[in-house]
């Protein structure tokens, strides 16, 4: 997936995180879109996940990287979108299960949450673990609004 352009939003309390993840995406050759925000200047969450909704829905990036102070508020703006799958990652666990399982499309970070190593690892878990589809291709087309019968 290297060479993929990967979109990256934050607000203000988690613009450090995602400098560094940004940096991380580049130096693996990745293309970065950054969405915002452009410091520690307060900003409201919800705008930077409608611009990733925006983002992945016109398909300006393959996937997605979030940071807010818990994660959870950025994510739930985000999944506002159909065409986004935004997934709360506290670890590589719950990273490699969200491709496996659900084809995440976008990851969201807690910077009050979680350790930079830990996010790091587990950027790189979600971006390099496939979709398995099989008995899972329903239930993610069942979130996309498409039932299977």
């Amino acid at each position: 997936m290297a060479g993929a352009t990967i979109a990256v939003a934050a607000d203000h309390a988690g613009f450090d995180l995602k400098e560094i993840l940004k940096g991380d995406l580049q130096a693996a050759g990745y293309a970065v879109l950054d969405l915002g925000t452009n410091s520690t200047v307060s900003v409201d969450y919800p705008d930077y996940g409608a611009a990733m909704g925006e983002a992945i829905a016109a398909g300006k990036a393959e996937r997605g990287v979030l940071v807010c102070g818990s994660g959870i508020g950025i994510s739930i703006a985000a999944n506002r979108n159909p065409k986004v799958r935004a997934v709360l990652a506290h670890d590589t666990t719950s990273a490699r299960l969200s491709r496996e399982h659900n084809d995440a499309n976008v990851v969201a970070f807690g910077q009050r949450l979680i350790g930079v190593e830990v996010a790091r690892e587990a950027l790189k878990v979600f971006l390099n673990t496939p979709f398995e589809g099989g008995r899972h291709a329903g239930r993610v087309a069942k979130l996309s609004g498409v039932t299977k019968s």
